[in-house]
């Protein structure tokens, strides 16, 4: 004899079922649209990277795609990256890139975290303008500021320098930063700080012991994005370092290989595949802060 229990169990579970099922087939539309994206971004990186590794013969004659029907051929090879990495100036570039967006990268953070402490959990005259008046330069052009910043670099002999580019890549990335963190520091539960302030903790030690931990996410998810901003800017580079080899970024080395060589599509896709190789390991080895940190602090729970 069937108990109301296993009935009521029969019946819940048959329930259930239909809704399973039609949450199965409400989503395989959007998974195959994100599929369909993936094979779209994937393809032409695929396209670029086998080419790269080909001989100049079989770039100018066949299409990447054919090595999948011929893969014992002779037509690969490493000599494209080592004329690039020498003769092309990339390696000289890359190690200047590194210079450039690791400091462009750091600084902003740095005064962006303690900017957004202040905003969210010290109390001063004037500190909601004065955070509204950040978020409005979110707006500002960055080209309109280049020529002015030309002319002060230029008078203080700072042109041509890395820390010129330095300073223009913290200036513009201050407001998003500020704007991110401030969102997500002031989220953090305000019990905590008040147990901290109680315990005699001041606004240094609170910031570096408690809030700088608990930020982790947000502030790995707007490193991604200063990173790759910066690692990929070709404007402020060329107008603050010009192109002089001792100073050349890695963007720059492309766009002088690409105007130098225009047909030389072996090296262009080298020397392009050089380009996008660190942004991928840099976001994919913060990719599992990057969702959370942008998520956090939009609503309070």
């Amino acid at each position: 004899m069937t108990t109301a229990a296993e009935t009521g169990a029969h019946v819940s579970s048959s329930q259930e079922e239909p809704g399973f099922w039609a949450r199965v087939f409400h989503l395989w539309p959007v998974k195959l649209v994100i599929l369909i994206i993936v094979i779209v971004w994937i393809i032409p990186t695929l396209g670029v990277l086998i080419s790269s590794f080909r001989t100049p013969d079989a770039v100018n004659t066949s299409g990447w795609w054919t090595v999948f029907s011929n893969l014992g051929s002779n037509e690969w090879t490493l000599a494209n990256y080592s004329n690039v990495l020498t003769s092309e100036g990339f390696g000289n570039s890359f190690l200047n890139s590194l210079s450039v967006t690791i400091p462009a990268t750091v600084m902003p953070i740095t005064i962006a975290a303690f900017a957004a402490y202040g905003f969210a959990w010290m109390k001063f005259p004037g500190r909601q303008w004065l955070f509204v008046g950040v978020v409005a330069l979110l707006v500002i052009p960055l080209q309109m500021a280049l020529i002015p910043l030309l002319r002060l670099y230029t008078t203080v002999n700072l042109n041509g320098t890395f820390p010129a580019v330095w300073l223009a890549h913290t200036g513009f990335g201050l407001p998003l930063a500020i704007y991110l963190l401030r969102n997500y520091i002031g989220s953090l539960p305000s019990s905590m700080m008040e147990s901290a302030e109680i315990d005699g903790a001041s606004h240094f030690q609170t910031f570096t012991k408690l809030v700088v931990p608990l930020s982790v996410p947000v502030l790995a998810s707007f490193a991604i994005f200063q990173f790759l901003w910066v690692w990929n800017d070709l404007l402020i580079a060329l107008v603050f370092l010009g192109g002089e080899p001792d100073v050349r970024v890695i963007t720059l080395a492309l766009n002088n290989l690409n105007g130098s060589r225009g047909q030389a599509w072996h090296l262009l896709t080298a020397g392009a595949f050089i380009t996008m190789a660190l942004p991928l390991v840099v976001f994919l080895s913060l990719q599992r802060y990057f969702v959370r940190g942008l998520t956090a602090g939009s609503v309070k729970g």
